[in-house]
């Protein structure tokens, strides 16, 4: 079958199986491998990326349910230059393997857009369902808060630098 969709910013067309996941649209059909394959049943996040404006896990989602549809990757969310979710993950180190840092970049990303002044519980509530095996979370929870400062024109806290 057919599906037609717009990928950060650009209509595209690909012939897929009924059965393709979004996630292997992605990156088998596209070559947009920013987003990680990890688990493939919707509880690690590292597929995440948004669909209409909303952080969706890929590996849960049809190809053919996105027909139509405005789907950014973690490649399409800068615009020439780093997101301010981006700049927060470099300049706070929020990553350390990076396998789940492109979904998290994501999930941040949709969870600032509702809400530029979240609390540190908003933000640890709102990567739940994003799962990281090397950094305990502290600077990636820095790096959020980094970029909700950044995305409101506040200038971001200095560095938390203690090792946790």
């Amino acid at each position: 079958m057919e599906v037609s969709l717009t990928v950060n910013g650009q209509a595209v067309t690909s012939e897929v199986e009924a059965r393709t996941l979004l996630v292997h649209l992605l990156r088998e059909n596209l070559g947009l491998t920013g987003t990680h394959v990890g688990c493939e049943t919707g509880y690690c996040g590292a597929c995440t990326v948004h669909v209409d404006g909303t952080p969706v896990k890929s590996c849960t989602m049809l190809a053919a349910q996105v027909e139509g549809a405005e789907v950014t990757t973690v490649e399409g969310l800068a615009n020439g230059e780093l997101h301010p979710v981006q700049e927060g993950f470099w300049e706070r180190h929020g990553l350390q393997c990076g396998y789940c840092t492109p979904g998290m970049i994501m999930t941040a990303a949709g969870m600032l857009a509702d809400n530029d002044n979240p609390s540190e519980d908003e933000i640890r509530h709102g990567i739940e369902g994003n799962l990281c095996r090397c950094t305990g979370y502290h600077n990636i929870v820095r790096a959020i808060e980094y970029a909700a400062a950044k995305m409101r024109g506040d200038e971001p806290a200095a560095p938390d630098w203690e090792v946790v």
